[in-house]
């Protein structure tokens, strides 16, 4: 099969080769490249078009065969099993059928799952993460394992619902540092950003309530809060923040219960927000009487006020109006799952309730692995690593970007996303970066409204891989 004969096995990547086969396989029959019914190359040819031994292919179609994926018939050969429509196209919904041919649905529930599919930093521009090897392992481990030699009684318990106190105590540090007065009373600890918006909707929403959001913003919470029967309004986003004037005139319309905003290194274009825009957001909201939601999860890639300008909203208001989100899942570790939110004396104790009866508590031996890294001083000195890190990283992909004769944008000086326009539609692009393994962000995943759109979200740190240029050159050069 054609398809398949692309797959690239690296003996590098610290994978096994089983099991990069297994995965490119699985992923080419996942997307649709690889047929139900159709024949799979021989255990030679195989092994001979790959440069690998045959006990390597065997082994990676046995496991294909036990997964579901493949089927042996004897005297025949491997064959693409047929999936079921009931356990496979009802389930994720994320394929159509056009006349004759199936396609893959570019959508919120595409990008997601193979967000999740295990693929190679390096094959993945349209991620939201930084590469593993960008992020300190031994750091986290030996964490771990210091927090593991102490009292391991207090390992076997729920916690509390607020979250680990000492974490709290050392993140009311961390947000005086960014000028904003928060007691550890008034912080709930969350399995991420992710819930922490979670919980806020659910404290806040009911059906037919309007939720404001930046546009572009981040793709997730669109379905999640309309799974909660909100109606999800885009405000349009500029490089210095909200269109105030669109603001104004669709809050006395719809008068939203939220705004969720992005002010520090908005997801997807890395803007941050000006002073200005900080108090007219603030004064629209105070008028209209609806609370900002204001998401830092990005706060540790920037590299400080004094540094470049940006202001959090929840500095000038102190938590009045604001509910601030932060975490550690982009800088420290993913699976770590470790959040916080910031409120108001009042409102504190009411999310802490919300989060206690949907999830009890939080893992605690997280939030203490986040807490020894925070509290020992190791947590400032790797976040300097990464920024400048970082900074190699955006400049040399921008002018690569650059000699291709895409547009940029604005300059964007920090952060882990640029936003390219690339002059025709990211979901055509995407379709066929995919049928190359490589993984893109579309732009009409990042809006409300899901029309089509001609941006893509590009994360820098993973840009090595000199192909996905190759690739951009040949359809857009």
């Amino acid at each position: 099969m054609t398809n398949t004969n692309q797959a690239l096995l690296s003996r590098e990547s610290g994978d096994s080769l089983v099991f990069q086969i297994v995965r490119t396989v699985q992923s080419r029959i996942d997307d649709r490249l690889l047929r139900s019914g159709a024949r799979m190359p021989s255990i030679r040819e195989f092994a001979a078009t790959h440069g690998v031994s045959r006990f390597t292919v065997v082994e990676a179609y046995d496991r294909l065969v036990a997964g579901g994926f493949l089927e042996s018939r004897r005297g025949s050969g491997f064959y693409v099993r047929e999936r079921s429509p009931v356990g496979r196209d009802a389930a994720d919904g994320a394929v159509h059928q056009s006349g004759a041919n199936m396609r893959q649905q570019v959508d919120v529930v595409w990008l997601i799952r193979n967000m999740f599919r295990q693929m190679p930093a390096q094959k993945m521009p349209g991620g939201g993460l930084l590469p593993p090897e960008w992020l300190d392992s031994e750091l986290i481990a030996n964490s771990l394992r210091s927090i593991g030699r102490q009292n391991q009684s207090s390992l076997l318990g729920y916690g509390i619902p607020q979250g680990f106190l000492p974490l709290r105590q050392q993140l009311q540090l961390k947000l005086a540092e960014l000028e904003i007065a928060a007691a550890p009373e008034q912080i709930v600890t969350t399995a991420g950003v992710t819930q922490g918006l979670d919980i806020v909707a659910r404290h806040f929403l009911r059906p037919g309530d309007a939720v404001f959001v930046d546009d572009p913003a981040w793709f997730l919470m669109f379905g999640s809060f309309a799974t909660l029967g909100a109606k999800v309004i885009g405000i349009p986003r500029m490089a210095d923040g909200p269109d105030i004037a669109k603001l104004a005139e669709l809050a006395a319309l719809h008068k939203p219960k939220l705004f969720v905003i992005n002010s520090v290194l908005h997801n997807p274009t890395s803007t941050s927000l000006s002073a200005a825009k900080a108090f007219q957001v603030l004064r629209i909201a105070e008028e209209h009487d609806f609370t900002i939601v204001e998401d830092d999860i990005y706060c540790d890639m920037h590299p400080g006020a004094a540094v470049q300008p940006a202001t959090r909203i929840a500095s000038l208001d102190q938590l009045q109006r604001v509910i601030y989100l932060g975490g550690f899942s982009k800088t420290l570790s993913a699976n770590l799952r470790v959040g916080f939110i910031a409120a108001s004396p009042e409102l504190a104790p009411h999310l802490a309730d919300r989060k206690m009866l949907s999830t009890l508590t939080s893992g605690e031996i997280g939030e203490r692995i986040v807490y020894k890294i925070l509290s020992e001083g190791h947590y400032r000195k790797h976040t300097e690593r990464l920024r400048i890190r970082l900074d190699r990283g955006r400049d040399k992909t921008v002018r690569q970007f650059e000699r291709l004769g895409l547009d940029t944008g604005t300059p964007t000086p920090a952060g882990m996303f640029i936003w390219v326009n690339a002059g025709r539609d990211t979901n055509v692009l995407a379709e066929k970066a995919m049928a190359e393994g490589y993984l893109l962000a579309p732009g009409s995943l990042f809006s409300p409204n899901q029309l089509p759109s001609t941006f893509m979200r590009i994360n820098v740190t993973s840009m090595e891989d000199p192909g996905i240029f190759g690739f951009l050159e040949r359809e857009l050069g």
